[in-house]
């Protein structure tokens, strides 16, 4: 009888064992996501579905309520724009559409008054859909930085937040179509699984697979509630820290502000592998990306107890940027806080890799007007035609170097 126990224990034992399952990393979702199999996760493709399917998974595996209109899912159909001014138009799903994407939410339910939305799109380009930067033969464009590494954030803090900080609900989103213009955040805003009044704050995070040795992270949105920029200094023990009042800006967070939602969203910034086939998992910055879901994390528990704070109309940034009729065929970086516009990478066959300027330069003069940053670097490029022949001087490590530039 006392072997039989044994027995008995041990195959309980084995089955335990066999039951264990080894936390998912980060870099295991990065890695799964941005994986040649999914095709470049375009809207509406089979690798698109694939993606969804993951992260409804994970959502499962981590206990989260499902809060699409199916299950996890929420689909919307809708017919491509051939205007890019034009409004895309949404029809059902059976209807008379080309296109299908695919939202994927999940739902944190701590039975409180109002709910924080954390998002992050999950499209990419496909093999070169509008909007790659890449030139040659087809290829898969991964994203592992855009925008896996944002869904693997929002995953790790799905995981930190079972539990605690209960004073909140969350909704934790997946967007489909943002390649092709936010289409995913905005139908969730025109078409929400809850309500829209009773969201506190939405987070997102796009692009942050790229922290940089300086630990330079960008936040825009922190004038969209008046605790927001003080809350994000208060935490602030790990990053150059470049913020942005506005709350309208090239990411999902955008349908948000523009549903009266305060909003933050980070971002680590370009690089010259965006959208192009080389933005893969081996060059995303892991332990970065950690440090700033813990900082999330941490902004989110400051915040726990303010009950739902104001939302404040921004000034809307982008309604300043001038319209370009030629471009010098460069990557800004976008995070550099010195004097001029420093260049992150560059366009092959373009006038500046032409005139033989390199990642790094920082430009400081274009034409007869000085850059002192990115706004004076887009008024004076606006100002020149196809054509036109001009002088640009950049600062090359110390160096002041001066060429030409013919649009």
């Amino acid at each position: 009888m006392k072997y039989i126990a044994i027995l008995l224990f041990l195959l309980v034992l084995s089955a335990c064992k066999t039951k264990t399952v080894a936390p998912v990393t980060i870099q295991d979702d990065v890695v799964f996501l941005s994986a040649d199999s999914l095709e470049g996760r375009q809207t509406g493709t089979d690798g698109e579905r694939i993606a969804a399917n993951y992260i409804a998974n994970r959502f499962e595996n981590l206990g989260l309520e499902q809060k699409g209109t199916s299950g996890y899912f929420q689909t919307f159909s809708f017919k491509p724009k051939t205007n890019p001014h034009q409004t895309v138009t949404y029809t059902v799903k059976d209807g008379d559409s080309t296109i299908t994407g695919t939202n994927v939410l999940a739902y944190l339910n701590n039975n409180a008054e109002n709910t924080i939305v954390i998002g992050a799109h999950y499209d990419h380009l496909g093999y070169g859909a509008e909007g790659s930067l890449h030139r040659g033969e087809k290829a898969i464009h991964n994203g592992a930085d855009d925008n896996a590494s944002g869904v693997a954030v929002m995953l790790n803090l799905a995981e930190k937040l079972k539990g605690k900080n209960t004073n909140n609900n969350y909704l934790f989103m997946a967007f489909s179509g943002e390649e092709m213009g936010l289409l995913g955040s905005n139908y969730f805003v025109k078409n929400p699984t809850i309500d829209t009044k009773k969201v506190n704050y939405m987070i997102n995070m796009d692009m942050v697979g790229r922290l940089k040795a300086d630990s330079t992270l960008a936040v825009y949105g922190v004038g969209t509630s008046p605790i927001l920029k003080q809350t994000l200094k208060a935490h602030n023990n790990s990053f150059k820290l470049i913020v942005k009042e506005s709350g309208i800006g090239p990411s999902d967070h955008t349908s948000f502000y523009n549903a009266d939602i305060p909003v933050l969203h980070f971002f680590t910034g370009q690089h010259e592998d965006y959208h192009k086939p080389s933005d893969d998992f081996d060059k995303l910055n892991y332990q970065g990306m950690q440090t700033i879901s813990n900082y999330i994390f941490e902004v989110i528990s400051d915040l726990d107890d303010n009950g739902k704070l104001p939302f404040r109309k921004t000034k809307n940034e982008s309604e300043e940027t001038p319209r370009f009729k030629v471009g010098l065929g460069v990557i800004p970086d976008y995070m550099f806080d010195g004097k001029g516009m420093r260049i992150d990478g560059l366009s092959e066959d373009k006038p500046a890799q032409k005139a033989g300027l390199q990642k790094g330069d920082i430009v400081v003069k274009l034409g007869d007007s000085a850059v002192v940053d990115m706004m004076s670097y887009m008024k004076v490029l606006a100002t020149f035609e196809k054509g036109d022949k001009t002088k640009v001087i950049v600062n090359r490590k110390g160096e002041m170097v001066e060429a030409e530039i013919n649009f």
